[in-house]
């Protein structure tokens, strides 16, 4: 089918745009100095306050041999002081990974490791987690100009700075690290102009302005939650700053302190409808909500019916994914929708569908989503060949999505690569398959999702040696400290063989028909 794009000239959205992520606050620091910028329990910056903490943690990044072009880690929780060493790896035209303090050893040191980067700082005073990591890799805890109990982790006098480009198209802001299909991590590179028209995007057909308040509780180790900051600072909003996920706290937030804007997976609606439930409240407060939000996993109509009866809201599916900064479409407030369709394409995508074999397909039928436009990754760091892989000599890049288009609304249907979405975070099932065979007993192992309750379960199914005594509760004590609990399967099931083709490929749609009702002859151990 021919391409289809948003009515909106891209054009005319980018003038004005910031080269900078940082300098998305420059006109309200000169216009709006006292507006509150960000603000946590027991906190708040206004605009003057963040522009010039920004400079101060700058210079100290800079003194402890931080340089352009660097790849710099940060350990952390949402916060402020994760915001505000964001913003300041920008201000050095360094490149910022933040992790997420609950990734295992593994799984921090493969990003380290991989990126190649100049130094760790860690959140200690606001992850214990973060707090384990830093006494881990010997990271002093000191001050950085305004934020306190940070740690500084080793100078790594081997790390090559990236070259600079002024081309805000061309600089990388962050690297956002995925474990890819390969199981082997995936730094996705995102550039500043990728996540400033993504940003400007969704703010504009969410119509904010400097009267919104955003619960910011999606992780900024992830892509979302970044988008959400800086379409945020852009407007001269405010973002309430969470750094766990507390249904309770989230329901007093929203009935007390003016939030105006939520966004969250599946799995944040249920919890805070399971809260309003167990806690005997008669009807959530709406407060001063004006929007909710909804992406990252399939959407159950029942969940969506329930969550806007409760707040008298549509609820505004959408669709997105790292590699493109993540926006690609979504349901307008002005003109929702009943069903599970994730809306238009966001202004300035071009979408189009095509069979696996990359042949235009017959209008309204089903295939693979590609996207093009300014949003889309400049590629995967140090990577050619993956990249080349996913995005076309044209700039078409290949979602491994399947989808369809009704008119212009836009259906996510299923997916032709295996990720697995588990509460709004990507689990990609060779990563796991990677930490269950490294397991002595493993012949072999394979891992696929099973829906549950508008979100995705992880299941193992694992071939152990002949005689061998390990019990599915044995591996999840061998998997527990290897896998951020995300990653973790709800199931291992221990089976005689593995269903496989003649060639001994594993036959992973066999194993995801069992577990829809044919059930195999299995001992299993559910995570508690």
């Amino acid at each position: 089918m021919a391409g289809l794009s948003a009515p909106i000239n891209i054009d005319e959205i980018a003038t004005g745009l910031s080269r900078r992520i940082h300098e998305v606050m420059a006109g309200h620091v000169a216009n709006v100095p006292d507006q509150i910028a960000l603000v946590e329990d027991g906190a708040s910056w206004s605009y003057r306050d963040l522009d010039r903490r920004v400079t101060e943690i700058a210079a100290v990044l800079s003194s402890l041999g931080v340089r352009a072009g660097d790849r710099m880690i940060i350990v952390s929780e949402n916060g402020i002081a994760l915001a505000g060493l964001l913003l300041a790896t920008s201000r050095l035209d360094a490149w910022a990974i933040v992790a997420n303090p609950r990734l295992s050893a593994r799984e921090l040191d493969q990003i380290r490791d991989h990126s190649g980067a100049r130094r760790m700082f860690f959140s200690a005073s606001l992850s214990k987690e973060a707090a384990a990591h830093a006494s881990r890799l010997g990271a002093e805890i000191r001050h950085l100009g305004p934020l306190r109990d940070i740690g500084v982790g080793p100078l790594n006098e081997n790390a090559i700075a990236e070259p600079v480009e002024s081309d805000p198209a061309k600089q990388v802001a962050v690297l956002i690290y995925t474990s890819g299909t390969t199981g082997t991590p995936k730094g996705v590179m995102l550039s500043h102009d990728n996540l400033l028209i993504s940003a400007k995007t969704t703010a504009l057909i969410r119509k904010m302005d400097r009267d919104d308040k955003i619960y910011l509780v999606l992780p900024i180790s992830h892509i979302v939650g970044v988008s959400l900051l800086i379409m945020t600072l852009m407007v001269g909003g405010t973002a309430r700053m969470v750094s766990k996920y507390d249904p309770a706290a989230a329901a007093k937030a929203i009935a007390d302190e003016g939030v105006t804007i939520l966004n969250g997976v599946p799995a944040t609606y249920q919890r805070l409808l399971e809260y309003k439930s167990i806690s005997g409240v008669q009807q959530l407060a709406r407060g001063s909500l004006r929007l909710i939000a909804v992406a990252g996993a399939p959407l159950d109509l029942n969940l969506k019916s329930r969550v806007e009866k409760e707040f008298g809201l549509p609820l505004l599916n959408g669709y997105g994914i790292t590699e493109c900064s993540p926006g690609i479409s979504g349901v307008r407030f002005d003109a929702p929708r009943s069903d599970q369709a994730v809306g238009t394409l966001l202004p300035g995508v071009e979408g189009r569908i095509r069979t696996i074999d990359g042949i235009p397909t017959s209008k309204g039928d089903v295939g693979e989503l590609h996207v093009r436009g300014r949003n889309v990754m400049l590629g995967y760091y140090r990577a050619p060949e993956l990249t080349a892989k996913v995005i076309d000599s044209e700039g078409w890049f290949n979602t491994g999505d399947l989808a369809r288009f009704d008119g212009d609304c836009l259906y996510i249907v299923g997916r032709t690569k295996e990720m697995i979405i588990r509460s709004g975070f990507n689990v990609y099932p060779a990563e796991v398959e990677a930490v269950l065979s490294s397991h002595k007993d493993v012949v072999q192992s394979a891992v696929v999702g099973r829906a549950a309750d508008g979100n995705e379960e992880i299941v193992g199914f694992v071939q152990l040696l002949p005689g061998s005594l390990m019990t599915p509760a044995d591996l999840m004590n061998f998997i527990g400290p290897q896998l951020t609990s995300y990653k973790r399967p709800s199931e291992i099931i221990v089976l005689d063989a593995l269903p496989a083709t003649s060639t001994g490929k594993i036959l992973k749609h066999k194993l995801a028909e069992s577990l829809r009702g044919e059930a195999l002859p299995a001992q299993t151990a559910p995570i508690r």
